[in-house]
């Protein structure tokens, strides 16, 4: 086996392969950028090789650095992880002609898959069904406008060095497959150094399956099952499961058979990914072909106990697969929600800063479900504008896909992010939704179910009682803890608290009373009373404990009065008063927030590339006013209503924070 490997990535997935090379034995080597000096992947490998500034550009896409750091350290081989040189057929053929292993398929392999437009043509001529498009060189706005019409809308224009949502339009109309076009070809370029673009037609009200394959050097290849990855928001998935709730067994062998079809027909040799596009009825279409492991891949892992990257170093060294088809065997449901720095209240735009808080949920066993987090972050790190915004892969697994879920819920309940904005009350509220929990999904369901956009869902029945008892809990513990302060002064009697308390939850007021029982706080709300147990000690970011004895988990931050809780994909800030206090509080005035609509402000920390208008300029609603890039997309910034434009106060390069005001309105 391979002495010592070089991960050539960052991030969480670098993070990942390092556990499974050090569990096999193997040394392994970083890299990094300016910007990941202190990154968690260069403390956990065994030696680290700085290799450029902060762009991805100027260090993780240099070939040369890479073939350098692996001479400089003896590394015989390398692993991409995904994205960056995953699926650069030139990267593989140049580690090849310096001696060095790829960790991943051969060149061959690569080329007729990794690019989008080439695997089609594959996939045509093995017979395996696909979406119908043009797959030819598009060379201006005009000619993508000319197959589009040909084709019928909607149509999707897709970078062919693609991956993660980057270089991805959907086109409804002629006019959006000209700016799209431009959009898809300045990412592609930007993200990939590949600005080649085919059009393509998008089903409506699909869903997006897809089947792993691993193949090994001597013309072995089977397949490990489905994962179901439809709920996209962007085109980028933020919740994945394995398998699927869609496919039955004879559509599930039908897939894996076409998938290992292809696979063995342009001689893959790793773990890869074959991508469908499916109908509602089970009807599916070749959508292509990555070749590099998943982003999603631990939820397969969960479900089959098969560990994928360790498959893949034993591959690329020469092993035989330790795995015949009859041998996979789908084991219960596992759930992967993707943490992203991002704000779901603005639209996803993402967030960038320091992790104040990083407090993820304790990996291993939780009751009859197993909790795993793959992450490259930790409490006091910082995330870049350069990079991808995700934090961490939090992912469950149970029995059932019911008990997956709830186990995911109960995860994210307990994962505590302070310090930048973050996506775990989207994904918790989205545990919780109807819809979700009953498996009726497609890539548009993000967009279907909340078509105003995500705002944090107020508590309501059940969930609205438990958190009013949690915020009575923790006050009393509060209390508690006031009693036991040293030296205070003697009165002549003894300091009591009152037990009744009122909590104002959001908009709703509840009123509770408060005993002891053995270790129980039991919280009376009329006809209705909780038993409380936690060792929660104030301070801590995450509540956990029971309630009647029922499992739960809250986030919580302290503030005046009260506590900002979270809970059950609800938020609301909780105030605790006596019934004194209560009546002080109802009198105080409440402060305003200041009027912003003459103004438009920066949505996220980013880079201004386009300023689209000038002082004096009449400008109509939905019209462009400017372009801001954060980490790898391009954002158009559009008027929400008819304005002048009075003052511009940012230019072209300019690197704006969040709320930064970019120009002024009349």
């Amino acid at each position: 086996m391979f002495s010592k490997i070089l991960i050539a990535n960052r991030g969480e997935i670098a993070c990942r392969v390092i556990k499974t090379a050090r569990r096999m034995g193997i040394r392994t080597v970083a890299v990094y950028s300016d910007a990941d000096r202190d990154a968690l992947h260069v403390e956990m490998a065994d030696e680290a090789v700085h290799i450029g500034a902060a762009p991805a550009a100027q260090s993780y896409l240099v070939i040369e650095k890479i073939i350098a750091a692996c001479k400089q350290t003896g590394a015989e081989a390398v692993h991409p992880g995904y994205g960056f040189l995953s699926e650069r057929e030139a990267f593989a053929q140049a580690l090849k002609e310096a001696g060095i292993v790829f960790i991943g398929p051969n060149p061959g392999a690569i080329a007729a898959m990794g690019d989008k437009i080439e695997s089609k043509k594959a996939a045509a001529a093995a017979n395996v069904s696909t979406v119908p498009g043009y797959l030819g060189i598009i060379e201006d706005p005009a000619h993508a406008v000319k197959i589009a019409d040909e084709i019928g809308y909607p149509v999707m224009i897709k970078a062919s060095a693609g991956g993660g949502g980057k270089g991805m339009r959907i086109a409804y109309s002629a006019d959006e497959v000209a700016e799209g076009f431009a959009r898809a070809k300045s990412e592609a370029a930007s993200s990939f150094g590949d600005d080649r673009v085919f059009v393509e037609k998008f089903i409506v009200d699909p869903r997006h399956i897809e089947i792993q394959v691993l193949g090994d050097k001597h013309g072995n290849v089977i397949y490990l099952g489905e994962r179901e990855c439809s709920i996209q928001r962007r085109n980028q998935k933020v919740v994945e499961e394995a398998p699927s709730p869609l496919l039955d067994e004879a559509t599930r062998r039908k897939m894996g058979e076409q998938a290992v079809a292809l696979a063995k027909a342009v001689n893959y040799d790793s773990a890869g990914t074959v991508e469908f596009v499916a109908g509602q009825d089970r009807s599916f279409f070749f959508l292509e072909m990555n070749t590099r492991l998943q982003v999603e891949h631990p939820v397969t892992e969960m479900v089959t106990g098969v560990d994928l990257v360790e498959e893949m170093i034993r591959v690329a060294y020469g092993e035989t697969l330790r795995l015949t088809q009859a041998d996979v065997k789908l084991d219960g449901w596992a759930v992967e929600s993707r943490i992203y720095a991002e704000d779901p209240t603005r639209n996803f735009l993402p967030s960038t800063g320091r992790l104040v808080t990083y407090r993820p949920p304790a990996e291993g066993p939780d009751h009859d479900a197993m909790v795993r987090n793959d992450t490259g972050v930790f409490e006091g790190g910082e995330i870049s504008i350069y990079y991808d915004p995700m934090i961490a892969k939090l992912v469950t697994h149970a029995p059932t896909r019911r008990a997956a879920i709830e186990a995911q819920a109960r995860a994210l309940d307990a994962f505590a992010i302070d310090g930048i904005r973050h996506n775990i009350p989207f994904v918790s509220a989205l545990m919780q939704h109807p819809r979700w929990i009953e498996g009726q999904l497609s890539t548009g369901f993000i967009a279907e179910e909340f078509p105003e956009g995500f705002a944090l869902p107020a508590p309501e029945g059940e969930v609205a009682l438990r958190m009013a008892a949690i915020a009575i809990a923790c006050d009393h513990r509060m209390n508690q803890r006031k009693r036991r302060v040293s030296a205070q002064m003697e009165g002549w009697r003894k300091v009591s608290f009152d037990r009744a308390r009122i909590v104002l939850l959001g908009g709703t007021r509840f009123e509770g009373e408060v005993s002891e029982q053995g270790e129980a706080v039991v919280i009376g709300f009329g006809q209705r009373s909780l038993s409380v147990v936690s060792d929660w000690r104030p301070g801590e970011p995450v509540w956990r404990g029971t309630l009647d004895g029922v499992l739960c988990a809250a986030q919580l931050r302290p503030i005046l009065n009260g506590l900002a809780l979270g809970h059950a994909g609800a938020y609301a800030d909780a105030r605790v008063y006596t019934a004194r206090e209560a009546e002080l509080a109802a009198l105080m005035p409440e402060k305003l927030a200041a009027d912003t609509g003459k103004f438009l402000l920066c949505p996220m920390p980013g880079l201004v590339k386009a300023v689209s208008v000038s002082v004096g300029q009449e400008v109509k609603a939905g019209e462009a006013l400017c372009m801001v890039e954060a980490m790898k997309m391009e954002n158009v910034l559009r008027a929400e209503k008819d304005v002048t434009i009075a003052k511009i106060l940012a230019k072209e390069g300019d690197s704006l924070a969040v709320d930064a005001v970019i120009m002024e309105f009349a």
